[in-house]
């Protein structure tokens, strides 16, 4: 077995790994950081296949920003997990049905599944001159500009969202109150004791 093929059945084998324990694990915050292993996986995948830009991509946005979105916002936001499961339950019956119908789909798909022969020669083939990350770049900032800011105003209002969710008034919590600091009055905010030797406050 070469370096090349027991590191795809490395990284394939972590990947559908992290996605399964990301389904099925009982701690959110521990379903996040499986996410992130299959992340993780998935980019070394595309490191295979020679898509070193979608590779970096993939770590930097989706490891670096949303998988820690998601940690954050799980762990920031209280949310009772136990009640929520509760509820969840009931949908149990559903959510079986649509994976059996989704099994079924994909062993439809994997039994009409054939190699291409041309395969091999297209993915060597360049796609034109210069390495993949400089024709990727022609591409989004040249003939799909407006499609990529669009995306880009997705996730701004995605982060939005995710701070007006966490953001919470507690009543219970002591704030700073700047513009009563700034107009105290001087005479009332400062009083002097006459502590005699021996005395206690």
């Amino acid at each position: 077995m070469t370096v090349a093929a027991f590191s795809f059945y490395a990284f394939a084998i972590t990947t559908l790994m992290g996605g399964l324990m990301t389904v099925i694990s009982r701690n959110p915050v521990h379903s996040v950081l499986w996410l992130i292993l299959a992340f993780l996986s998935s980019a070394g995948l595309f490191v295979l296949l020679g898509a070193e830009f979608v590779a970096m991509l993939l770590i930097i946005v989706y490891v670096g920003a949303v998988a820690v979105l998601f940690l954050f916002v799980v762990m920031m936001l209280d949310i009772d997990f136990a009640a929520l499961k509760a509820e969840m339950a009931r949908y149990l019956p559903l959510a079986l049905l649509i994976a059996v119908v989704i099994l079924m789909q994909l062993a439809l798909a994997f039994g009409v599944w054939s190699f291409d022969m041309g395969a091999d020669d297209r993915l060597a083939a360049p796609i034109g001159e210069g390495e993949n990350t400089r024709q990727l770049g022609l591409i989004l900032y040249d003939q799909y500009f407006l499609l990529f800011q669009l995306a880009g105003l997705v996730l701004l209002v995605a982060m939005i969202g995710a701070i007006v969710l966490t953001l919470r008034h507690r009543s219970d919590v002591k704030r700073q109150d700047v513009l009563a600091q700034m107009f105290r009055d001087p005479a009332k905010a400062l009083e002097l004791k006459d502590v005699k030797p021996g005395q206690g406050l």
